[in-house]
């Protein structure tokens, strides 16, 4: 399977997910009309590049917002990641003054069995 790249839009965040050098990034705001139409695309790339594991991938996590869909379609995503044989790290980008989403890079970090890295960035 190839990459995987959409520009983000008001909507939807931007996605880069590559195979060379394998690499995950989601960053903006997720809020789309159909949060499991927009991830599946997203959730098969992780099936189809992770399944042989023993390779690394970083997880760059850049959002400024997400609705309740958007969050179970993550969750699914970040188990999917936790379940391949591939080594992963999540790092979890949210504005110092963000509570929320310091919160749910939390909230994720303590069910997920992946390092959680939880970065502060100016606002």
């Amino acid at each position: 399977m190839s990459s995987i790249i959409l520009p983000g839009t008001s909507k939807t965040p931007e996605v880069q997910f590559h195979v060379e050098p394998l690499s995950m990034s989601i960053s903006g705001r997720s809020i789309p009309e159909n949060s499991i139409e927009f991830y599946q695309p997203l959730l098969d790339w992780v099936e189809k590049n992770l399944q042989s594991g023993g390779s690394s991938i970083e997880i760059s996590v850049r959002l400024e917002y997400f609705n309740t869909s958007s969050s179970k379609c993550i969750m699914d995503l970040l188990k999917r990641i936790e379940k391949s044989n591939t080594e992963a790290t999540v790092l979890w980008y949210y504005e110092d003054e963000d509570e929320d989403m310091l919160e749910a890079g939390e909230d994720y970090d303590a069910i997920i069995d992946i390092p959680f890295k939880l970065i502060a960035t100016p606002g």
